[in-house]
């Protein structure tokens, strides 16, 4: 009998017990940011109607925290201030490594899959990557995959090394600035994210007769939402089935869609962003 009795309390207590860690759990605030790949401002503006939508879907708070640089969201992450993280591929590559392994990506846009970066100019005699060389370039972050890495990893791929071959290279710090840095004379030329360069001709911020084009890159696996791994299970699938319940069909989903630039959102893996994993060793920006 009082064996029997302990094993009730047992039971009790480890029923209260997860009981507790529920209605914790359900207190919980989701604590979300995002690589600042454009000015705060922008990228505030653009999450806070998914943030609603988002407290909707998981009946639970949900907060953006803005970060100064590529790297603070990538310590965030992985030390527990942060609950989930809008990366980059080389990013969320940069997570993976630095927590070996235990961050997990849900989501990204159908665009993602075949993203690609322009390089732009205002001078009339550069034409095509190899027309670089001796001139000034600006990338924006050296840690952005659209904005370093991946064009980087075409100008290498062209025998065109930046570094060696080029008069001077800037880092802007991000894709609008970048756009601003060829834009103002600061550097001959630039490359940045495409989505963003669309946006900024979209919004007749930037005239494309002037700034234009020169090269724009192969597709390559890029954007993601990712989150650690020791995150609920539930949790994970309550976040990815309400990015994917995303329907532009309806005003609330098309209003969100279009401020994030997506048609739709896609599952994802680790796998998807092994070749950006193996262009950040070629390049040397990650240890072989």
């Amino acid at each position: 009998m009082k064996f029997s009795s302990l094993r009730v309390i047992k039971s009790l207590i480890a029923a209260g017990l997860v009981l507790a860690s529920a209605q914790s759990f359900a207190q919980q605030v989701l604590r979300v940011s995002a690589i600042p790949d454009e000015a705060p401002t922008e990228l505030q503006r653009k999450f806070k109607p998914l943030g609603e939508y988002l407290e909707k879907k998981l009946n639970m708070k949900v907060e953006f925290t803005p970060v100064t640089d590529y790297a603070a969201s990538v310590e965030g992450l992985i030390n527990n201030k942060l609950d989930m993280v809008w990366f980059g591929g080389f990013t969320f590559v940069q997570a993976k490594e630095r927590s070996k392994g235990q961050v997990v990506p849900l989501v990204q846009r159908a665009e993602d899959e075949k993203f690609r970066s322009v390089f732009i100019t205002t001078s009339k005699s550069i034409n095509s990557l190899n027309d670089l060389k001796g001139k000034t370039l600006s990338f924006g972050s050296e840690s952005s995959t659209s904005g370093h890495l991946m064009p980087r990893s075409f100008l290498l791929a062209a025998n065109i090394d930046p570094d060696s071959d080029l008069k001077r290279i800037a880092f802007s710090g991000a894709h609008d600035a970048t756009v601003a840095a060829v834009s103002g004379g600061k550097v001959d030329a630039g490359a940045l994210n495409i989505s963003v360069w669309e946006k900024l001709v979209a919004e007749k911020k930037v005239d494309p007769n002037v700034v234009r084009v020169f090269y724009t890159t192969p597709g390559y696996y890029d954007y993601n939402w990712t989150v650690r791994a020791d995150m609920p299970a539930a949790l994970k699938k309550k976040i990815t089935d309400a990015f994917l319940a995303l329907d532009a069909g309806t005003p609330e989903g098309k209003a969100i869609l279009d401020l994030q630039r997506a048609s739709k959102f896609i599952p994802t893996k680790a796998e998807n962003y092994t070749a950006i994993e193996a262009a950040a060793k070629n390049a040397g920006l990650l240890k072989k």
